[in-house]
């Protein structure tokens, strides 16, 4: 069963800075796309940046420039550095493979709290 368990989020100051983890076991996690989304109170879960196996990056518009995601293969983990940030980040970070959210369970989430 794959398990995906994301970390390092937290209170910051806008301007602030934060790496996101995100542990994927239970699969073979090099094969796959990567990615990290975010779901805002009262709003849908929407899709921040994804990593190919290759390690081509893609980013919404809202976080481009100021996030960057990154993979490590040897340590099934996905990271995503968060700098700049503003209080419209505020949200809950997950991360999923972008052709498997549908059949795997997301995680429990990472909670980035930005104030003014």
């Amino acid at each position: 069963q794959v398990q995906l368990v994301e970390s390092g989020g937290g209170l910051v100051q806008a301007g602030g800075s934060l790496r996101l983890s995100c542990v994927v076991s239970g699969t073979s996690f090099s094969i796959y796309n990567m990615g990290w989304y975010r779901q805002a109170p009262g709003k849908q879960r929407e899709s921040v940046a994804t990593i190919t196996t290759g390690g081509r990056t893609n980013y919404a518009d809202s976080v481009k420039g100021r996030f960057t995601i990154s993979r490590d293969n040897a340590k099934n983990t996905v990271y995503l550095q968060m700098n700049s940030l503003k209080p419209e980040d505020t949200a809950v970070y997950y991360c999923n493979a972008p052709s498997n959210i549908l059949y795997w369970a997301w995680g429990q989430g990472t909670q980035v709290i930005v104030s003014s």
